[in-house]
């Protein structure tokens, strides 16, 4: 409800989406490069949370980093607090990598918002619905943001659907004007689509009748176990992990940056894994209620893989 504050504040390393404002706030040079004549003015980033020669192979939450949240006042100090409207971060940064928040890296940013009148925005599209072994990442970081958006999991991404979930004061201030008018004016073709909206309740009713949360969050060693028991193979330099969230970091090829995990990524393909490859960094996020020796298959395949790497 202040008029003044338009500026919004994303973060380096992160991905909110192929839209004009999710690349606006998004933090990937490549991304804003190509669209810059596109992007929303009055943005600015905070640094990313990922230093290697402080977390390497760190299992969960880095204990370094909790300072980096600081950089927020730097660019409190720089626009003012008043111009400032929100700062939206991913609470894991996943396509940029798997960068884990360090310990108290969120609730160091939530006090700065707090001091400051700035809304904090949680970007869960990824994090969502078990994929760190609770409904939402801000549930198990402890951490209270004023708006979450949400997607891919809300149906188990079977079908399209995302929605945004905001505390009881934001959700007032939007209802206001007369009593005729539309409060929150928007909408678009497909809002609130029946066969979306099916497709959502049938997903959350299946993760409480399976327990999808509680199977993922027992399952969470077990992968991790896994994933960084990779780290002396071949071109390996980083394995970093939180949830049923991995990554595997390889060194850049030199002259070729990114090569090695689209080859990684193609050799797992031809042996009927199907994993992600960001750059050369590989990425995972397997079922919510994989079995054990799925995962001793996936893993398998990507030690092959990087055997097969020059």
């Amino acid at each position: 409800g202040e008029g003044g504050r338009t500026r919004l504040i994303g973060r380096e390393r992160a991905y909110h989406g192929g839209n004009f404002g999710g690349l606006s706030v998004g933090g990937i040079g490549a991304n804003r490069k190509a669209f810059s004549a596109s992007l929303l003015p009055g943005i600015d980033h905070l640094r990313h949370t990922y230093e290697r020669s402080e977390m390497a192979y760190c299992r969960g939450q880095p204990s370094w980093g909790a300072h980096l949240a600081d950089d927020l006042e730097r660019l409190v100090q720089l626009h003012d607090a008043s111009s400032i409207a929100a700062v939206i971060v991913e609470p894991v940064a996943g396509s940029t990598g798997i960068l884990v928040p360090p310990v108290g890296y969120l609730q160091r940013l939530r006090e700065i918002c707090d001091c400051h009148s700035i809304l904090l925005i949680f970007d869960e599209v990824i994090t969502a619905f078990g994929r760190v072994g609770t409904a939402f990442a801000a549930e198990r970081f402890g951490v209270l943001p004023d708006i979450l958006t949400v997607a891919k999991g809300i149906t188990n991404g079977v079908i399209p659907m995302g929605a945004v979930l905001v505390r009881e004061s934001i959700y007032q201030a939007l209802m206001q004007g007369p009593e005729e008018a539309i409060e929150f004016f928007h909408g678009y073709t497909y809002s609130g689509h029946p066969v979306a909206a099916a497709a959502g309740l049938a997903a959350l009713a299946s993760y409480e009748e399976e327990e999808s949360f509680r199977q993922a969050k027992a399952l969470e060693l077990r992968f991790e176990e896994a994933l960084h028991g990779l780290r002396e193979e071949p071109h390996v330099v980083d394995i970093r992990n939180i949830g049923l969230m991995g990554g595997i970091e390889l060194a850049s090829r030199e002259g070729a940056p990114g090569v090695r995990g689209f080859e990684a990524f193609q050799d797992c393909f031809e042996q009927g894994v199907v994993i992600r490859n960001g750059g050369d960094t590989l990425q995972f996020a397997p079922f919510l209620n994989s079995a054990e020796d799925e995962l001793e298959r996936i893993f398998d395949c990507v030690r092959k893989a990087l055997r097969r790497l020059r």
